[in-house]
């Protein structure tokens, strides 16, 4: 069964024919991205907040640009569709990775975070590698990228600091509790709910899809 074939059973719509094709411009700006991520974490990690954020911001952004070219232009390739999704992951990585050095993310939301990533592109590869089938990203799914890359980049820039809510008396809910916080926090818990559902989601289509495309 070819990759353009499968679709989904609840009537979404089928999968873009991919080519083998490697040096197309959006796989150039995945590669440009790619190496946006060492530099930001660099930058954060010796203090420069503001160019670090930059830095992100255009990373994270980036990826709805060639996401656009890749489909108006018909050249979506099968290293594309491996290769956008594991620079979002390795751009998220890096960005929370820094942000737990230098102590403005405390573990438990860089293990979910890194938990969630992890589990989404391996059954993503597998799933194109031994069925050849993909899982369309929904709307949900976009929404919670969307909000974990704007926190992540209000944290990056750590500024403004806002008080806290004062809710609880633990310092590893930042925004709960009394301290200072970026504003940038409630993005991430925002993120994190919809995560979540969309995770749960993907993991039960994901299932059902290497079921039915086994059957045929």
């Amino acid at each position: 069964m070819k990759l353009s074939e499968w679709t989904e059973t609840d009537g979404k719509a089928p999968v873009e024919e991919a080519t083998d094709k490697v040096l197309t411009i959006p796989n150039l700006i995945s590669f440009i991205r790619l190496l946006l991520a060492p530099v930001f974490m660099y930058l954060m990690l010796n203090g420069n907040d503001l160019p670090a954020a930059i830095l992100f911001a255009i990373a994270a952004a980036t990826d709805f640009v060639d996401g656009q070219i890749a489909r108006r232009t018909n050249s979506v390739s099968k290293l594309g569709q491996l290769l956008d999704p594991a620079v979002d992951r390795i751009i998220m990585i890096c960005a929370v990775v820094g942000l737990l050095i230098v102590g403005r993310l405390p573990v438990w939301i860089v293990i979910l975070v890194l938990a969630r990533d992890v589990v989404l592109l391996a059954g993503q590869v597998y799933l194109l590698q031994s069925r050849k089938v993909r899982v369309p990203v929904i709307y949900a799914g976009k929404i919670a990228t969307t909000l974990l890359f704007v926190g992540l980049a209000g944290l990056i820039l750590n500024a403004p600091l806002i008080p806290g809510l004062g809710i609880v008396d633990v310092s590893w809910l930042p925004g709960l509790n009394s301290d200072p916080s970026s504003w940038g926090i409630w993005f991430i818990y925002a993120g994190l709910i919809i995560g979540v559902y969309t995770t749960a989601h993907y993991i039960i289509v994901g299932i059902s899809s290497w079921i039915k495309a086994g059957d045929e």
